[in-house]
């Protein structure tokens, strides 16, 4: 089984200004610091109207709790690729490289009068027999603080 996490992000401005936020290299590293990330890579290969973002980086598990350390150690390397057909709609897929299990889903951005929601749809499968479904759940907690970051930069991204 899986566990699905759905998550809306919205902001003050039209679709095309957030989806060149979302096309800048300098504001994917501000999120990353923003995360609690302790080193991190942005690339990004095309442009507003279709593009390839990779980020990774490393954060600490501090803050997971110890029945899941001991599966994913003292820090965690995560990889996040969005592949952008369009500037509004994009397909998700975030990784942590070694660990059993795989989060794929979508990003779409909708305007409407100027305010623009973008919504975070991902399926969260963890492969680890008896816990699975515990792992699936804290990932959606922490994926979910990571996406409330990356919403208030946003904020302060496009109000500067």
């Amino acid at each position: 089984m899986a566990t699905k996490l759905k998550h809306e992000m919205t902001y003050d401005a039209p679709a095309i200004e957030v989806a060149a936020m979302l096309s800048d290299p300098v504001f994917r590293e501000t999120v990353c610091r923003n995360q609690r990330a302790t080193s991190y890579s942005v690339e990004i290969e095309g442009n507003v109207d279709a593009k390839a973002v990779r980020i990774e980086m490393e954060q600490p598990t501090d803050k997971v709790p110890a029945f899941a350390k001991k599966f994913i150690g003292e820090t965690t390397t995560i990889v996040q690729t969005e592949t952008w057909a369009s500037p509004l709609k994009a397909s998700v897929t975030v990784g942590i490289p070694g660990k059993p299990g795989e989060i794929n889903g979508s990003a779409t951005l909708v305007e409407v009068d100027g305010v623009t929601k973008e919504t975070v749809e991902l399926e969260i499968k963890v492969k680890i027999p008896l816990v699975a479904g515990k792992i699936e759940e804290l990932l959606a907690k922490l994926l979910g603080s990571a996406l409330r970051a990356e919403e208030r930069t946003g904020k302060e991204w496009l109000a500067s």
